[in-house]
């Protein structure tokens, strides 16, 4: 697994909650007309702009409010992962059960702007902004979590393992999102 995410980023503040990702209205809709509201509460028309490889970028508290699948919306409209300066737990766990990357990057919103491009190797925790050049090191994602990630998620890993049956395999990891090629892999 290529573990170098590279992509535009999309910048949001601190406490964003899961009922501003997916509003209460959009949890009756199938999954590719609920995805269309995915932070229509905070930036409307997000959906009509972001393009598959983006990353959203937050600051603390991300996530924080119910536990809604937030994850899998994202990975519907292609998002290829989540950098945050601090995840609400149950958050983080329902991304990377999903199969989505999230990295934890302390003071990550100062260095970036909505559009710039940034690079962040969820292996060794290092990052960069491609725009500017600021670059810096965080904690990478721990070997396990990055196995998850590798199988498309913690359901795939189980079919992988002879847990689920195997032909729910590429149904399970349909959501996976391609990362640019770069350094390092697991």
């Amino acid at each position: 697994m290529n573990t170098t995410i590279t992509g535009r980023v999309w910048v949001f503040g601190d406490s964003i909650n899961t009922d501003a990702m997916y509003p209460a209205h959009a949890m009756k809709l199938d999954l590719p007309d609920a995805a269309q509201h995915v932070f229509h509460e905070v930036r409307p028309g997000w959906t009509g702009q972001v393009e598959p490889g983006d990353i959203v970028l937050a600051g603390r508290n991300f996530g924080v409010g119910s536990s809604r699948p937030v994850a899998a919306l994202f990975r519907h409209l292609g998002v290829a992962a989540l950098v945050a300066e601090e995840f609400n737990s149950l958050f983080l766990r329902n991304a990377i059960n999903t199969g989505l990357p999230a990295l934890t990057v302390p003071g990550v919103t100062a260095l970036f702007a909505d559009g710039d491009r940034g690079s962040f190797d969820i292996a060794t925790g290092a990052y960069r902004n491609d725009t500017t050049d600021a670059s810096g090191r965080t904690q990478p994602l721990p070997p396990l979590v990055l196995e998850i990630l590798a199988s498309g998620g913690v359901l795939a890993r189980l079919a992988e393992q002879g847990y689920l049956p195997i032909e729910l395999l590429e149904v399970l990891r349909s959501g996976v999102v391609p990362v640019d090629s770069g350094s390092g892999d697991a």
